[in-house]
């Protein structure tokens, strides 16, 4: 019992490092990392400040954001400014000669008829007759039809006008009371027709007089008709509350809000801190009495929506990370370590060197992703690397946000997976530290330009050996960190297969010395998947390192296989098909127990354990039936797989099952070859070999054309060279 508890532990935790809630876990360790390596960036900064105190340093806005009371004031400052607006109300003219015609059309009544009905104007218009009231009691004295006439008219003209003019309108004949009625109501006509402000009035009164000129009438009447023009003439140009207002409510509204943008001075060094100076803190937020939790939380947003993209992407992409909770936890150590090394590299700007920051070696997340992970991975990852970076880097910037240093770290990091993705061997990781600073450098000097400033040769220049350095560390990082990962977590890098492909490698070693044959056809299996999987963009190396092991297996009993069967007779021959089935068949899983043993990389196990994947032994299946005496199902004869997992098992499986059978050929020639190539992959696809991998039917025709075109190089005429031709002549004789 004590010697099973450590291996069904073992099991139990196998089981539940790929749970989902692991999953779930690492996703929020990541976060956590996110929100701790930014929290400190985006603090606010108090400041301890008095009104009426002297400021002790320059202070600068960190935010753009609206002063609203300014804003306030600015309005309604314009809205005062705005003068009354006036009307010019070309309807006063006719009212007012209305008015003065409705004067003279009660004068003649009152001189035709003593017991006239009244008719009082209404005050508010002037102009208009209102109000029939009946005078009782009349008499046709002048002084009794004065004072009808008064009765009759509005309170507000009779006391304009004086007892002489109307006592001079009353003895007035009919025919000059119409001349003056004529003349007069024409000078007011053309007198109000102009505009008239309230100033003016009485120089347009002064004006009416002008305009009435007349001889036929006397003195007397003369001086009457005056009074009677100057009392009708008044303002037309009056205020206009609703254009008032609109004109206002324009002025309110093309004020330009007054905004505190980021980076502006409130403030210089030694200056007295007035109210307005403290009300403009305020509003930023930079006094040390407020508490403001919004950057907290925005913080928390910001990092949820991270995570999420990355939980998603992670999730959906077509890489080991969407099931293998063992490679998402090595891309959370390398996303840390990543954060870690730009969080230290931000603190670099307290050494007062211009640029310093620039020496981070921010690719070398992306490099690392691209070694061991996927270049996708990498290449999305270094997006969110640069949202951090403009967060991280912020210290010399003015608000929250360093947007410059966040595009910086994206060109810098996408730099090292462009690079690396057409080859991810280590010999050129130092040239993709190269790419990078070359990269770095033709960034910076663009950010600088887009600036507009005036720098110096030795800003620029320190700018631009700093963004070099940048590349150059990030590749010795790389190098560095490289191989604990790949111990760490099993990881079949380039380098571990250049070591697994050394001959020297014992297990090489024992399949050359004890299985030659089966040495020589890896050899050439290697060769012919190595070509193919580069052909449809699989993993050459693996495909290659991989068909060095995959007959391992027949080391542990190499003469029952007859590529090393040497001078000597086949132990098949004496043995029945279902003890020879049992041989031949166990040699993947013998060869994937001894790979294990090893502790060889599980990509290596698997190529020998599903190159066979499911198929027939056709050869021994076909000899049992025809020694039975009744069919036997083809179970029986078939590898118990499982069959091809992945692009490169299934290729090797091809080139295994090709170079056997070309190597049986008599007189192999590229026709035949390539026939025979055709046939093997057919044949596999309708039996479902590829069921299980994401092989399709257009990399199936290049895998064919691949191995043709391998294996006309290997199996090609030789030319006979005298000695041959002799000796072939000879031996007919």
């Amino acid at each position: 019992m004590g010697k099973r508890a450590p291996i069904d532990q073992l099991k139990w935790w196998k089981k539940l490092k790929d749970h989902r809630y692991i999953r779930v876990i690492l996703f929020i360790v990541l976060g956590i990392v996110m929100y701790l390596t930014m929290l400190s960036n985006i603090i606010p900064t108090t400041l301890n400040v008095n009104l009426g105190s002297y400021a002790q340093q320059d202070i600068r806005a960190p935010i753009t954001i609206e002063n609203k009371a300014a804003t306030e004031e600015k309005k309604k400052l314009a809205a005062e400014a705005i003068e009354p607006q006036y009307t010019n109300n070309k309807a006063f003219a006719q009212k007012q000669v209305k008015k003065i015609n409705d004067i003279f059309d009660i004068i003649s009544q009152i001189n035709e008829d003593p017991e006239v009905e009244s008719i009082q104007l209404e005050e508010q218009t002037h102009s208009e007759l209102d109000n029939h009231m009946q005078i009782e009691n009349t008499v046709g004295s002048l002084e009794e039809k004065l004072e009808n006439l008064r009765a009759i008219i509005s309170s507000q003209t009779s006391d304009d006008l004086s007892d002489e003019t109307l006592l001079t309108f009353l003895e007035a004949d009919e025919s000059e009371l119409e001349i003056v009625r004529e003349t007069t109501t024409n000078a007011i006509y053309n007198v109000m027709s102009e505009e008239i402000r309230i100033n003016d009035v009485l120089e347009a009164k002064d004006l009416v007089e002008t305009k009435i000129v007349i001889s036929t009438v006397s003195p007397k009447l003369y001086q009457a008709m005056l009074e009677m023009a100057r009392f009708a003439i008044t303002a037309n140009y009056i205020y206009d509350d609703e254009a008032t207002e609109f004109a206002r409510k324009k002025a309110i509204e093309a004020v330009e809000p007054v905004m505190i943008r980021e980076g502006q001075l409130i403030v210089e060094e030694g200056e007295v801190i007035t109210s307005t100076i403290y009300s403009q803190l305020a509003i930023l937020g930079l006094l040390d009495d407020q508490v403001n939790i919004y950057p907290f939380i925005g913080l928390g947003i910001l990092v949820l929506l991270l995570v999420l993209m990355l939980a998603y992407y992670l999730s959906d992409a077509k890489t080991s990370l969407r099931n293998n909770n063992s490679h998402l936890l090595m891309y959370v150590l390398i996303f840390t370590v990543t954060v870690l090394i730009m969080k230290i590299s931000s603190y670099t700007h307290n050494l007062h060197f211009q640029g310093f920051t620039l020496i981070a070696p921010v690719a070398v997340g992306s490099m690392l992703m691209t070694m061991l992970i996927h270049q996708r991975v990498a290449l999305f990852t270094s997006m969110v690397f640069s949202i951090i970076a403009s967060f991280i880097f912020n210290a010399e910037a003015t608000g929250v946000v360093n947007y410059t240093f966040g595009i910086y770290v994206f060109f810098s990091s996408v730099a090292g997976v462009f690079f690396l993705s057409k080859s991810n061997r280590v010999s050129r990781i130092l040239q993709a530290g190269l790419f990078v600073s070359i990269v770095n450098i033709l960034t910076i000097i663009t950010l600088l330009m887009l600036r507009n400033a005036q720098y110096g040769w030795m800003e620029v220049g320190s700018n631009i050996g700093f963004g070099f350095l940048s590349g150059f560390l990030a590749a010795v990082l790389t190098l560095g960190l490289l191989p604990f990962f790949e111990a760490g977590f099993g990881i079949l890098s380039t380098m571990k297969l250049i070591e697994l492909s050394n001959p020297n490698h014992p297990l090489l070693r024992k399949i050359l010395v004890e299985t030659p044959g089966t040495y020589h056809h890896s050899v050439i299996v290697a060769n012919l998947s190595e070509a193919a999987c580069e052909a449809i963009g699989g993993n050459g190396l693996l495909a290659r390192v991989g068909s060095y092991y995959h007959d391992l297996g027949k080391t542990k009993r190499p003469h029952f296989f007859i590529e090393n069967q040497m001078k000597m007779e086949n132990p098949h021959d004496k043995l029945s098909p279902q003890l020879s089935k049992t041989i031949i068949i166990s040699h993947p899983y013998d060869g994937a127990e001894l790979l294990k043993n090893y502790k060889m990389p599980k990509e290596i196990i698997d190529i020998a354990e599903q190159h066979h994947g499911t198929s027939l032994l056709k050869f021994f299946y076909h000899k049992a039936n025809q020694e039975s005496s009744k069919p036997i199902p083809e179970k029986d004869f078939r590898y118990p797989g499982p069959k091809a997992q992945t692009i490169e098992a299934a290729v090797v499986g091809i080139s295994d099952c090709v170079e056997a059978a070309v190597r049986s050929m008599a007189k192999p020639t590229p026709e035949k070859i390539e026939t025979l190539v055709k046939k093997i992959i057919t044949d596999r696809l309708e039996d479902g070999q590829f069921d299980e991998c994401d092989l399709t039917l257009k990399q199936l025709n290049i895998v064919a054309m691949s191995i043709c075109e391998t294996l006309k190089g290997t199996f090609h005429s030789r030319i006979e060279y005298p000695e041959d031709v002799k000796k072939k002549g000879d031996s007919q004789e």
